[in-house]
């Protein structure tokens, strides 16, 4: 059995790969994450960078701010991926770009303070204001 997840953008044009299994995987709710995907939660999972490839296209570095760059497809808009300097060996993929988005285990919701007041969480998962530590 493979460690590799595959992936594409909306219309294809992009597709990866990246070698797991995944280091975390959470709900995030933070204002950047819902401006970016146009959505009140994205859920994530984190790969070692070094993992990860781009198998077909090109994928559009946006830097939305000093620290964190998320890879957008430039043909349908997808947000793809999030890196962070504070994090800069690590690489976060949305999981419904995967080819199974179900396959990694979610693990927490976090930027909660940032939550949309009308979305619900009816989980277990832990929650947490900002981000884990």
């Amino acid at each position: 059995m493979s460690d590799t997840v595959t992936g594409r953008c909306f219309c294809g044009a992009i597709r990866f790969e990246a070698t797991g299994p995944e280091t975390f995987a959470c709900y995030c709710y933070c204002e950047s994450c819902q401006h970016a995907a146009g959505a009140p939660v994205v859920a994530w999972a984190t790969y070692p960078r070094s993992s990860f490839r781009i198998t077909q296209g090109t994928l559009h570095l946006h830097r939305s701010s000093p620290d964190v760059v998320r890879g957008i497809c430039s043909e349908c808009g997808s947000s793809m991926t999030y890196q962070n300097t504070k994090r800069s060996s690590e690489i976060d993929i949305t999981l419904n770009c995967l080819d199974d988005p179900a396959g990694p285990e979610l693990k927490a919701h976090i930027w909660t303070e940032d939550k949309q007041p009308w979305m619900e969480i009816s989980d277990d998962l832990p929650i947490y204001p900002r981000n884990i530590g």
